[in-house]
């Protein structure tokens, strides 16, 4: 799916002009811990999160997220899209909230690019 998709599906506004809006993802990721972003994400996904601080732009680049969707109409601070803008990361800021953001590019076909964690409790 390419970003010009889901700048659709997300019924959102691009914050960032003059970037490539036929870069291909291969899927999304959801959340808001950029520990759990780095430790969980597959490269060349879509990153959809609430937090709104240059962070994620920086994490995002360190995971190779193609593209930033920040939900319930959200919109970072010059400083981000500025970042954001040197990098040529697209960013949306879409209105709609992660749960349902997630289960509508699920169903425009767009996989999880989460990666499954093994977590073990040793019981004693």
């Amino acid at each position: 799916m390419n970003i010009k998709t889901i700048l659709k599906v997300s019924e959102g506004e691009l914050l960032t002009t003059g970037v490539n809006l036929e870069t291909e993802v291969r899927g999304a990721f959801a959340g808001d811990l950029m520990s759990d972003v780095l430790a969980s994400i597959q490269p060349e996904a879509v990153l959809l999160t609430g937090l709104c601080n240059p962070q994620v732009v920086r994490t995002a680049l360190i995971a190779d997220v193609r593209a930033i969707v920040f939900v319930r109409g959200k919109i970072p601070a010059n400083e981000t899209i500025a970042l954001a803008l040197e990098e040529s990361l697209p960013i949306i800021s879409s209105p709609l909230g992660l749960y349902k953001l997630s289960g509508q590019l699920m169903l425009a076909g767009l996989p999880s690019l989460e990666k499954t964690m093994n977590h073990s409790f040793d019981e004693e």
